[in-house]
């Protein structure tokens, strides 16, 4: 822990409430965070939807949720026209009232993904820390640049993700997501394949289907559905026949799920900026199958029992998990692959650095 406790301003992402079950990977990080950083003793202010765990009771800092018209179809890469109408100006009388008094605030931890944050970062009086867990985004680059960096020190989830941002002019230090051991036990795994994540189709669950038809095994997917076009048209139409939607299940029954599993598949059709499947599964001892895209080789590389193939490779992906199936069951195996995801994925590391680079930031404004 750091050496006193810290007033801490977190801002959420706007689509979804930050609550259990997460609505996605994001969310689960920003959650787990400010969860952790309670438990430690700091005081953490929350800017979030309406809805969300740990609001404050301030109304300026309970932001409306997003709210789809009649008729719209929802996606998660999309905003209704209320987006910018009602929740950004919401976002950003919530910055005011951190700008007023700036005295009661030590840093802000910035998990935005509208650049209004980085646009106001100068004049909130306090340091600004944002992780970027995106693909670079002009919009936040030119917050940035306009303010000549005043007020703002970034965190990237992955080396792939600094890499990007470094060339727009946006430099960062690596800080990867964590995975709290607690949530992610270990579990005794089993003879199927488990496919978890958002039901969109950058993500392709309709691949693990593929895969484990040809494989003859059982598949259970579980998620929140993110685009009810795909899920309909795409996914919905392969289910049966040994492959089941579990739908969206909370933390507890999902983490069971995955540890009774012998394999998990991931099957980005994007480069994922990181992958929080990978580090949950293996947490649970899971091995883990997956497409190498992104930030995930990354995980690969720093932990046991995850092995990629090349991106949409589906012949590949299948000769893998058969090969990786055996492994599912196999006691020491599993224990080892949970030990190696916990000594370098787990959340009180990532919270011990954030700390670390909180300490960093506020020493530096103090001898400034």
């Amino acid at each position: 822990m750091s050496a006193r406790p810290l007033r801490i301003v977190v801002i959420a992402p706007l689509r979804f409430p930050i609550r259990r079950p997460h609505a996605g990977g994001l969310e689960s990080a920003v959650w787990a965070e400010v969860d952790a950083l309670r438990r430690r003793g700091h005081e953490v202010t929350f800017i979030a939807p309406e809805g969300s765990d740990f609001l404050p009771d301030a109304r300026e800092f309970r932001l409306p949720p997003v709210v789809w018209p009649e008729g719209a179809r929802p996606t998660d890469t999309t905003w209704p026209s209320s987006y910018r109408r009602v929740s950004l100006p919401a976002l950003g009388l919530a910055l005011d009232a951190v700008a007023a008094h700036p005295e009661r605030y030590d840093v802000v931890s910035n998990h935005c993904l509208d650049s209004l944050p980085l646009q106001r970062a100068a004049q909130l009086g306090i340091p600004m820390v944002t992780t970027l867990h995106t693909p670079v985004d002009l919009d936040a680059v030119e917050a940035h640049v306009a303010a000549a960096g005043d007020g703002s020190q970034f965190l990237s989830v992955s080396t792939h993700t600094k890499v990007q941002w470094d060339a727009a002019g946006v430099p960062s230090t690596l800080l990867p997501n964590g995975v709290d051991p607690r949530a992610w036990a270990l579990g005794p795994g089993g003879d199927d394949l488990v496919w978890f994540g958002r039901i969109v189709p950058e993500k392709a669950p309709h691949v693990a289907v593929e895969v484990a038809r040809r494989l003859g095994r059982r598949l259970v997917i579980a998620g929140r559905i993110g685009d009810e076009e795909y899920a309909r048209d795409v996914m919905f139409p392969r289910l049966g026949g040994g492959v089941e939607y579990a739908g969206e299940l909370a933390p507890e029954p999902l983490a069971n799920l995955v540890g009774r599993s012998g394999l998990a598949l991931a099957t980005p059709a994007w480069a994922e900026p990181f992958g929080l499947v990978g580090p949950e599964a293996l947490m649970c001892g899971t091995p883990v199958v997956g497409f190498a895209v992104g930030g995930v080789p990354e995980i690969a590389a720093a932990t046991m029992g995850m092995q990629l193939v090349a991106a949409d490779d589906v012949d590949a992906m299948t000769e893998r998990a058969a090969a990786m199936l055996p492994s599912g069951k196999d006691v020491a195996f599993r224990a080892v692959v949970r030990e190696t995801a916990e000594r370098r994925f787990s959340l009180d590391i990532r919270i011990d650095a954030l700390e670390a680079s909180f300490a960093r930031l506020l020493a530096t404004e103090s001898a400034a």
